[in-house]
């Protein structure tokens, strides 16, 4: 991820949490706050201690990061992306991490608006 595409300070981090919308399923949370002055998203991590040692942890932002690389195209910019993982997250492979992150996706209603091309033939 770029340094532009990331969450780094701690005002940043308190001022998602404070005014963004969140959801949640069993493995993450997620934090949403529009920015209209970013061009692209931002996103920011927080995988907590109690998960696990720092392998675990940065195997986890890793996985979440490479998420976010292949889904980039289709997730609304000008937003600010705030990800927990929660303690479930520790025991996941790549794909089930893919599907529960593309779930949240779904319920926040974060993917851009796809227009309908209908099939002429």
């Amino acid at each position: 991820m770029k340094k532009r595409n990331r969450v780094k300070k701690n005002e940043d981090f308190q001022k998602i949490f404070k005014q963004g919308k969140s959801m949640a399923n069993r493995q993450f949370v997620i934090y949403l706050l529009d920015q209209p002055e970013e061009k692209e998203f931002r996103l920011g991590l927080s995988v907590s201690k109690k998960i696990g040692n720092a392998v675990t942890r940065n195997r986890i932002k890793r996985l979440i990061r490479q998420v976010f690389l292949e889904e980039k195209e289709l997730l609304q910019n000008r937003k600010d992306y705030l990800i927990i993982a929660r303690k479930p997250a520790s025991e996941m492979g790549y794909e089930e991490v893919k599907k529960s992150l593309q779930h949240l996706f779904r319920k926040t209603n974060v993917y851009k608006k796809r227009k309908n091309k209908k099939y002429s033939g």
